[in-house]
């Protein structure tokens, strides 16, 4: 299927802290948008304002990365969508972290960005070489279950249900649907409440 996320590669941006929440993430006033377009501006608003131009998200050579390393429990705090749909409308495809909060993770699962665990060195690794070569690629392959950043590479994470979801596609419901409306289709047709509606109507 076209929704089948088996690697993910491009360049990084290095978000050192433990305990990022989905409030730093995407600020509360945010949220009364009718949709997500235009949220990628605004994440992490006030962490980026109190930095004046020094948060990764507003530097220069971080610009167009597409794979986010982060700390310990990123994105914890309230549950909204919002902080996802952010970092994603940003430009962020994938995320590699030490650990992320349950319902973000899930969140990430349902939009097709892979969030996968690596040790606290691997990550401080990455990190570094990001932050020393910015233009370095870093690959995310779900297949091989690898991380690579230049000639470094190490192991990482993700549940196996997850990791299933994204190299099948099956993550992508809408996708679902529309690749399977033929079966849809015949399988209403065979549902006689379906019909009711219709003998009611003649």
């Amino acid at each position: 299927m076209v929704s089948e996320v088996k690697a993910v590669s491009g360049r990084g941006i290095p978000l050192v802290g433990d305990d990022i929440d989905t409030d730093r993430i995407i600020p509360a006033r945010f949220l009364r948008c009718v949709t997500f377009d235009g949220l990628g501006e605004h994440v992490f608003a006030d962490d980026r304002a109190a930095l004046k131009g020094e948060h990764a998200f507003d530097q220069v050579q971080y610009q167009g990365a597409k794979i986010l390393v982060v700390n310990r429990n990123f994105g914890c705090g309230s549950s909204r969508e919002h902080a996802p749909q952010a970092i994603a409308k940003w430009g962020i495809q994938a995320i590699v972290g030490e650990s992320f909060a349950e319902i973000f993770f899930g969140n990430c699962v349902a939009m097709g960005i892979p969030c996968v665990t690596a040790d606290s060195t691997t990550v401080k690794q990455l990190q570094e070489f990001i932050a020393t070569n910015p233009q370095v690629s870093v690959t995310v392959n779900l297949e091989t279950m690898q991380v690579q950043c230049g000639d470094f590479s190490a192991p990482i994470s993700m549940g196996e249900g997850a990791k299933n979801m994204f190299v099948s596609g099956s993550w992508d419901a809408c996708g679902q649907l529309v690749a399977h409306a033929d079966q849809i289709r015949a399988t209403a047709a065979k549902l006689p409440y379906l019909s009711w509606s219709k003998v009611a109507a003649s």
